[in-house]
């Protein structure tokens, strides 16, 4: 009995380990590149673009399984707002501020290259953090990490989801369709009243949440928004349930599996000819530079303007080292490439600008941070 308990409890160590959701990541995203460039040039590209009733392997992925990874990030906001780290607007500031620079700047980093192309649509991409990634490479740093920062970080990804939330909502909304948007706006009221009258049945919930994906999906508005609406408009016991329900599933088979269907890429000679140009180059320096120079720009000017301090123990050389980190889009700067650039060449070039910034931005990150908490 033992020894066939033994996979199982290796399997449940490594999903409980804050290191295993970015390590999954990495590897898929390995796995592949390698698969349609080396192993299965054909077939493993074909797999993502199989149609069933009109949906394809991918777009099902990014619609609607997508739809329960924003779900979760509702949840966590939700409870974030509520007793975490944003529930007050002393403990809210400085990571919010250092949200918002790492949007701000990145963003005219990729507009100042772009202005003048046809690719300003891309500048979302860029302003995105990996919360998996991101603190998957903090824990590798052990002990020595204080955990102030590791709060601070937390809640500046958490706040930097929402940031990426409205900049989809906003800048990425197709034409409005009215009869659907009235429905989603219908349905969310049915929703309150039920949650007022203290209606607390997860199938109603739950049935109320797929239909609302359908009214979302047929808006004009993007599918997986309803995901982040319907987080704030369930109970607490039910989010509460929801949030620790989702975590394993979205972290170990709804990510990984946008990451083997997003970076299926195909290498070629004809794509490194003209894989440099002012998109790829404004996403990987607005991901490397922007992130890093808006977050502590912005959290050292409201420090010194006495807008909100910095955490017991973190020092501005330590939020540069975390403003490295959030540099690592990858997840959210692939969704949001797609929302830009759906089939296109342009769409390829971003993921992988996506990839190498993300890489280098966790490399700089860890070794920076490394140097600094020894230090």
């Amino acid at each position: 009995m033992a020894i066939k308990k033994r996979p199982f409890k290796l399997f449940q160590e490594f999903t409980e380990n804050e290191k295993a959701g970015g390590l999954l990541l990495l590897g898929c995203t390995i796995f592949s590149l390698l698969a349609t460039n080396l192993f299965f040039p054909h077939s493993y590209s074909h797999l993502w673009h199989i149609e069933v009733s009109g949906f394809s392997t991918l777009h099902f992925i990014n619609d609607a399984l997508m739809a329960v990874f924003f779900l979760l990030i509702g949840l966590e906001l939700k409870r974030e707002l509520r007793e975490g780290e944003l529930s007050s607007v002393k403990k809210a500031m400085l990571p919010v501020v250092g949200a918002l620079g790492g949007m701000i700047a990145p963003a005219l980093i990729y507009i100042g290259i772009n202005i003048h192309t046809g690719s300003i649509r891309g500048a979302g991409i860029p302003v995105a953090t990996d919360i998996a990634f991101s603190l998957g490479i903090l824990s590798l740093l052990g002990k020595q990490v204080p955990l102030p920062l590791k709060v601070f970080l937390t809640a500046l990804a958490v706040a930097d989801d929402l940031g990426a939330i409205l900049v989809i909502a906003i800048f990425y909304t197709a034409s409005l369709k009215l009869y659907y948007l009235l429905g989603v706006i219908a349905l969310s009221l049915l929703l309150v009243y039920l949650n007022k009258k203290n209606i607390h049945h997860t199938l109603i919930y739950l049935i109320g949440g797929i239909i609302l994906w359908i009214f979302m999906y047929n808006s004009g508005i993007h599918a997986t928004l309803a995901g982040v609406l319907l987080a704030f408009l369930v109970p607490t016991s039910i989010s509460n349930k929801w949030e620790h329900t989702l975590i394993k599933p979205v972290n170990f088979i709804i990510l990984p599996l946008f990451a083997l269907g997003n970076t299926s890429i195909e290498i070629n000679k004809a794509m490194f000819e003209g894989i440099v140009n002012p998109n790829t180059i404004g996403i990987a320096l607005g991901l490397v530079i922007g992130k890093p120079v808006g977050i502590l720009g912005l959290s050292f000017l409201a420090a010194k303007l006495k807008v909100c301090s910095l955490p017991h123990g973190v020092k501005h050389k330590q939020l540069l080292g975390v403003g490295m980190l959030a540099g690592i889009g990858f997840t959210m700067s692939i969704f949001i490439a797609i929302l830009s650039f759906e089939k296109s060449i342009q769409l390829d070039y971003s993921k992988i600008a996506v990839l190498i910034g993300s890489l280098i931005s966790g490399i700089l990150g860890y070794f920076w941070l490394n140097f600094t908490l020894k230090k």
